[in-house]
């Protein structure tokens, strides 16, 4: 057996990938990362980082609605959940593109017609480096935290990323 680097999930020797995350596994015969910060990215899980409460709105919530809400709460994403299940994250980057200023004309739509449908998400157990991978990778600033039935928890932003890293540089 050999352990997932990312995830630690006992994966059956040969394998490529990771059963659990996807992460590759032919990089995991590489030496210990060489600075303290970088051991801890690969050690530490996203329980670290304290991941917010989620705010979630249904899919039929006026993205109008929506928008209210990000200002009003100083935050930069909501999720859309539909009985319980992520379907969909709408994110201040989504308002910039798909609305591009039609606000007047699109405000009374659902955000379901502006979101990012099936978006990624993660596990707490997951490790930071993890996430940092996937943010890069997928171009997200902000990636939801989800339980084993799929219901949002949490959600980690970059800048969750940059406080944990500025820490860990300081200490």
């Amino acid at each position: 057996m050999i352990d997932c680097p990312l995830c630690d999930h006992p994966n059956i020797e040969g394998e490529d990938f990771c059963q659990e995350c996807g992460q590759p596994l032919s990089d995991s015969h590489l030496k210990e990362p060489p600075t303290a910060v970088e051991r801890r990215l690969v050690r530490d899980r996203l329980e670290v980082l304290k991941p917010r409460t989620p705010i979630t709105v249904s899919p039929a919530t006026a993205v109008r609605d929506v928008l209210t809400m990000l200002i009003d709460r100083g935050i930069g994403c909501v999720l859309v959940v539909d009985q319980d299940a992520l379907v969909g994250v709408f994110t201040e980057r989504d308002a910039l593109r798909k609305l591009a200023g039609n606000l007047d004309q699109l405000g009374d739509l659902p955000v379901s017609q502006f979101m990012t449908p099936s978006p990624q998400t993660l596990d707490i157990e997951a490790k930071v480096a993890f996430a940092v991978r996937s943010m890069d990778q997928g171009g997200y600033r902000h990636l939801p935290i989800v339980d084993q039935e799929g219901k949002p928890t949490g959600v980690v932003s970059v800048r969750d990323i940059l406080h944990y890293l500025s820490d860990k540089m300081q200490a």
